[in-house]
């Protein structure tokens, strides 16, 4: 397992100096400040990676961009409208650049309007650190109360109604802002979140995209990419819905092993693949993450190891440290070993799977510094330390 770090480039409040102290052997990055739809030149890549190249001081760090995320798939490629087509081959171009320029790891997703979704982003922890939350009343409130779409009373289950309601009646005007701007914030690093009107916008565009019309538009997608990143020597891997259920009414397709199954088999290619993340996958308890592991396995070209704590029935959880949440972490990082090791057997040159310690608890020094939240420096130190913990020992074991 190769242990990477995601870097959001030269305004990250962590430097390449501390991302290679903290032990990190390559860099996860994109151009974010690139809008979705243009075409990545080759000047701005070479310009990514020369800044991943050096420490603060000018000297070598040795460190590579070696995974790509992520390449933002427009809203017109997901909807099939306005430039769509002219996306498509700008998503080509682009991968045709980076192949040039030496990576070989493209992550995406496919998520509708909003990417991952956390109505707290300071969520105070017993130990005194703060960690993202999603809270399932908070944000049914936000949809009913605040957003006030026409569907959310029909689309709000009467239990969670009653909760968000008392929720919203005990919120101060400060509490409702705050709460509108977690939830419409654009991505960390990269582009600006949306207003409230825009976020309407966005979700009646979706009225007419429902669940398999998107699921349509996705084995198009890959249709059209696939076959040249195949050609390329790229390996694609689609990030899963954050959080794995539908939110607003906007249709989510990659929540479930079942999904992940359909995607993998719409264009049958070894560039087809999976971005395995516990953290948004554990959010559902009926996901088996070392089951879903071993039966995606041979598609698994990059993992995010991160871990929530589920708090009720209702769909509420917060981001847990690395070894403490609902999913058993030494059993899914067991069954990466054990894909590893077939991948070396058969002889496949990407028997590495590079992984990074995501999002993780601002803890210790971290608490005063205003990084991009769920990507403190101390907190995912201390996941990166835990996760090569319960490797070197599932390692040793094996040797014995």
């Amino acid at each position: 397992m190769r242990a990477t770090w995601r870097w959001f480039g030269q305004h990250d409040t962590v430097s390449v100096d501390w991302m290679l102290q903290a032990g990190a052997r390559g860099v996860v990055t994109a151009l974010h400040h690139i809008p979705p739809g243009v075409e990545w030149s080759e000047a701005e890549i070479a310009k990514r990676q020369d800044e991943v190249a050096r420490r603060s001081d000018g000297t070598p760090s040795g460190l590579k961009w070696e995974v790509v995320e992520s390449l933002p798939v427009s809203e017109d490629i997901k909807t099939q409208t306005g430039d769509w087509r002219a996306h498509i081959d700008a998503w080509k171009a682009s991968l045709s650049t980076l192949a040039a320029t030496g990576l070989r790891v493209v992550c995406y997703n496919f998520m509708p309007v909003l990417d991952w979704t956390r109505t707290d982003l300071s969520f105070r922890l017993g130990h005194g650190g703060t960690a993202m939350r999603f809270d399932a009343a908070d944000f049914a409130a936000f949809d009913m109360f605040v957003l006030k779409r026409p569907a959310a009373m029909r689309d709000t289950p009467e239990p969670l109604q009653q909760a968000a309601t008392r929720r919203f009646d005990d919120m101060t005007d400060a509490d409702r802002s705050r709460l509108a701007r977690n939830l419409v914030m654009g991505l960390p690093g990269g582009q600006p979140g949306l207003t409230l009107d825009e976020l309407r916008a966005h979700l009646f565009r979706y009225d007419k995209v429902p669940d398999q019309q998107l699921r349509a538009h996705l084995a198009d997608f890959l249709a059209e990419v696939v076959p040249t990143a195949e050609k390329l020597g790229l390996r694609l891997c689609c990030h899963p819905d954050d959080p794995p259920w539908p939110l607003l009414d906007l249709p989510r397709v990659i929540s479930t092993l079942a999904d992940y199954t359909e995607l993998v088999q719409a264009v049958d290619s070894p560039a087809n693949g999976v971005t395995l993340c516990s953290g948004s996958l554990g959010a559902r308890q009926d996901n088996d993450l070392a089951a879903m592991m071993q039966t995606l396995g041979p598609k698994v070209h990059f993992l995010h190891l991160r871990n929530v704590a589920r708090e009720d029935g209702l769909g509420s959880f917060h981001e847990a440290e690395h070894l403490a949440g609902d999913t058993d972490m030494p059993a899914l990082i067991a069954a990466v070993l054990d894909e590893e090791a077939r991948r070396r057997r058969e002889g496949r040159p990407d028997a590495d799977i590079p992984f990074r310690p995501d999002h993780g608890q601002d803890i210790l020094d971290d608490l005063g510094r205003s990084s991009q939240p769920g990507y403190p420096a101390i907190g995912r130190l201390k996941g990166l330390a835990e996760l090569n913990g319960v490797i070197a020992g599932l390692e040793a074991a094996r040797n014995v």
